[in-house]
């Protein structure tokens, strides 16, 4: 049997800046490749993690671009946010004549590109291991995602995370762990955020939504996490867009 309740709307996060799509690095210091013109295609800002890790990592690798968003009506995109796909096709990059639609071709892409922009570690060690994580996050991790599907304007006290999704909880809090006593922090390789710090920030963020407790080095990891102003910027924009309600992640279901 389930049960379900209807989720509180979440609290308003304090002000930030007006969005803006271009990163701070100017266009004259870009190599001749990086300054074709740009487009990620996202889907919602408020239910998509997807669209919020390409996003990211976009945003650290400091290539300018605009963003085209696709309507929640269409059916295939809503089938990507509903688990119901067998494939993930948003978000997209085109770019200089390329369509990359997986987020960990994104970031290969653009760290080719942008190889100075940090998206990757400098140290051969620290860089396979984040392409290691990051793998782990792109490929597992099902139980999570669907038992705490992302609402960035919902927020649900007392959850109950049940036993499949704790065990993914436990797994990347122990990666976090590990990656934080290893490289020493704030971020999981060190001083600055990387590719894998966009692909982890929707967990943050889900902790956050579903009351998840975190251990005192995960929940400092957390708050590095939640001051990125990127990261504000983009839950700022998810509670500012128009109410696209996806009725089947609106409800909690306990089993």
């Amino acid at each position: 049997m389930s049960e379900t309740k209807r989720r509180k709307p979440a609290p308003a996060n304090p002000p930030v800046k007006a969005a803006t799509d271009s990163p701070t690095a100017a266009a004259a210091d870009l190599p001749a490749a990086a300054k074709a013109q740009a487009v990620l295609r996202i889907s919602s800002r408020n239910y998509s993690s997807w669209s919020m890790r390409g996003w990211l990592i976009l945003r650290l690798s400091g290539l300018p671009f605009r963003t085209e968003v696709v309507s929640l009506d269409d059916p295939s995109t809503r089938a990507e946010l509903l688990l119901q796909s067998s494939s993930i096709l948003i978000p997209s990059l085109a770019h200089d004549g390329a369509e990359i639609w997986d987020t960990s071709g994104i970031a290969e892409y653009l760290n080719e590109l942008l190889p100075e922009s940090g998206l990757l570690p400098a140290d051969r060690l620290a860089r396979a291991r984040c392409r290691a994580i990051c793998g782990e996050m792109h490929a597992g991790f099902h139980a999570l995602r669907s038992s705490l599907p992302m609402n960035l304007r919902a927020e649900v006290p007392g959850f109950t995370v049940w036993s499949a999704a704790r065990s993914d909880i436990e797994r990347i809090c122990a990666l976090w762990r590990d990656c934080l006593t290893t490289w020493g922090g704030p971020w999981l390789f060190g001083a600055q955020p990387s590719v894998a710090d966009a692909m982890y920030a929707p967990v943050v963020l889900r902790c956050r939504t579903y009351d998840v407790p975190l251990d005192a080095a995960c929940e400092d990891y957390a708050k590095t996490i939640l001051g990125w102003p990127d990261v504000q910027e983009w839950i700022a924009a998810a509670k500012e867009e128009p109410e696209a309600r996806i009725t089947e992640l609106e409800f909690d279901a306990e089993f």
